[in-house]
């Protein structure tokens, strides 16, 4: 298996709007980040994406994606759902929609917010079949997990992606560290990790906390995403163990 980091950056994307770089280096390409969105593709070809961000066409020409096998959501926020309608293309040429899932509470509020992806109107398609977690195991060929992570006064889902004896891990927006997310993501070979910035935030991981669940899941390798502005690419990556990695939009790593 491998994945394909769509978009590696925080809610306000790498620079801010204003070009505000903060603490990374403008010149080096790898500190411009969209907003954090990721894919997963088995040895067979099947692919299956994690968020559907608000750059998500951006990334999906970046990238030269036109099909995929399966959508998945972390949690309800903006910057991981409202993507959604960059969808509709790759509902093209299928005979139905595409397989969709989130936890329950997700799924309502997704519903609320994007009806007619849905359910169809004006004789337009279906462009997601929208189902909760506890209705997949497999998609596409890849067994799912998946487990609550806190995220502050809410929740966010973590994944765990699995086949031909490869697992993939990805956890993003989480802000503390329960056993469970250390029973489902333990042994993966590869962990990608929520890593806002070096300080703790209220409803993210900080360094030292992505750092913390790569050694107590024993992950093979670990990639930092979601990374902010205070970030820089080469700073951070001189920083971090040799198997930890610093993500950045378009990387591909192989399980």
């Amino acid at each position: 298996m491998k994945a394909l980091i769509l978009g590696s950056g925080t809610s306000t994307g790498v620079p801010r709007v204003g070009n505000d770089w903060g603490e990374c280096d403008p010149a080096e390409p790898r500190n411009r980040r969209s907003r954090a969105s990721v894919l997963i593709e088995s040895n067979d070809g099947a692919r299956l994406l994690v968020d559907t961000s608000t750059d998500l066409r951006s990334q999906l020409l970046a990238n030269d994606i036109d099909r995929i096998d399966g959508v998945f959501w972390t949690h309800e926020h903006a910057d991981h759902c409202h993507g959604i309608d960059d969808l509709r293309v790759l509902r093209y040429g299928r005979a139905g929609p595409i397989p969709g899932y989130a936890n329950g509470d997700n799924v309502r509020i997704l519903r609320q917010r994007f009806g007619y992806a849905f359910a169809g109107q004006h004789g337009y398609p279906t462009i997601i079949s929208l189902d909760t977690l506890d209705h997949v195991r497999i998609c596409a060929g890849i067994g799912i997990g998946w487990v609550q992570m806190p995220h502050g006064p809410g929740e966010t889902t973590g994944f765990r992606f699995d086949c031909d004896g490869k697992s993939i891990v990805y956890a993003t927006d989480f802000s503390a560290i329960t056993k469970d997310m250390v029973d489902l993501f333990y042994g993966c070979d590869l962990l990608i990790v929520d890593c806002l910035r070096r300080e703790p935030h209220p409803t993210h991981a900080h360094l030292g906390m992505s750092l913390e669940l790569a050694e107590a899941t024993r992950a093979g390798t670990t990639v930092l995403t979601h990374l902010d502005k205070s970030l820089d690419y080469a700073t951070l990556s001189a920083e971090v163990p040799d198997h930890v990695k610093v993500g950045f939009d378009g990387m591909e790593i192989v399980a």
